[in-house]
């Protein structure tokens, strides 16, 4: 297979033919597994900034990072310091990835007038948001922090088609989500996430495992994509799940199955790459109905 094309040629071609849809067979993806504090977002901003110029360095055309990695997931501050997008937060992330080249995948807490979201942007390589989305599958215990969101939506990368969601909208029961992204055309899923669990659990017993595999995978043999996410690590401290640990075991997954895993436990902040096949894009609007219905005959279910 002849190499990808540079991030650069891609990026160059784009902006001559802004009609024109180039895609890069092959990526390498950074999966931020990044140390969130709770109401500390200098510090976390601090520790992201690393991670994003290290997976610039690597050789990265995307990085993704975890979910609110600005004041952390339930974090109460997330009611009082919570910043619009655009704002202080999402500028520095555009900053960082026009600086590095890179595209970067990030989750936010938004402020959009009396409302708090559960936000994720993705940021192009030139620093432009082209595309936010507001978590819908909220747990009941962050319902009174933060509001659904109510929209889905695609973006066009020189990569192909890019869907965002977050964490839980991948829960096994919420995999619509994920069937909607497809169908608008998403060959990449990206979702940033926080995966806590007891304090007591260790790696030894990673109930994360099949949790995440099973519905990514389903999503990911189904329509032939690929599912990236990244997550926190850290003790919680504040707010619901005070006392509770964020393990990472951050996953990629495609239609053969677990790409990367990365590994499982409080104090692993590290950035892990994985490398895919970028899949070819697929089909559309009835046609997938007709597929589906194909395959599942092919199975024996109905």
């Amino acid at each position: 297979m002849a190499p990808a094309p540079p991030m650069k040629f891609l990026r160059r071609v784009q902006n001559e033919y802004p009609h024109t849809m180039l895609t890069m067979t092959d990526l390498k993806i950074g999966m931020g597994q990044l140390l969130v504090e709770g109401g500390e977002p200098k510090r976390n901003l601090q520790r992201a900034e690393t991670m994003v110029r290290e997976a610039a360095a690597r050789g990265c055309g995307i990085i993704v990072l975890p979910e609110c990695m600005d004041l952390a997931w339930t974090h109460p501050s997330s009611q009082t310091e919570a910043m619009p997008i655009p704002g202080p937060y999402s500028d520095r992330i555009a900053g960082l990835a026009k600086e590095n080249g890179i595209h970067i995948c990030c989750g936010l807490t938004e402020k959009d007038g009396d409302a708090v979201f559960n936000t994720a942007i993705l940021v192009d390589d030139s620093g432009k948001i082209i595309l936010k989305y507001r978590k819908i599958n909220v747990l009941k215990v962050a319902q009174d922090m933060y509001q659904p969101g109510q929209s889905l939506s695609v973006a066009d990368t020189v990569f192909g088609k890019i869907g965002v969601n977050i964490c839980s909208d991948n829960y096994a029961d919420c995999l619509d989500i994920g069937y909607v992204l497809a169908r608008m055309g998403a060959q990449i899923i990206l979702s940033p996430s926080s995966w806590t669990t007891e304090y007591s659990v260790t790696e030894d017993h990673d109930p994360y495992g099949e949790k995440w595999i099973a519905p990514y995978t389903r999503l990911a043999r189904l329509f032939d994509i690929v599912i990236v996410n990244a997550t926190s690590v850290g003790t919680i401290v504040g707010g619901p799940y005070e006392g509770m640990k964020m393990v990472g075991c951050s996953l990629a997954v495609g239609k053969d199955g677990v790409a990367q895993q990365s590994t499982y436990n409080e104090f692993s902040g590290q950035l892990e790459l994985v490398s895919i096949q970028v899949p070819e894009p697929h089909l559309k609007g009835t046609e997938i109905g007709e597929m589906l219905n194909t395959n599942n005959a092919l199975a024996g279910t109905s």
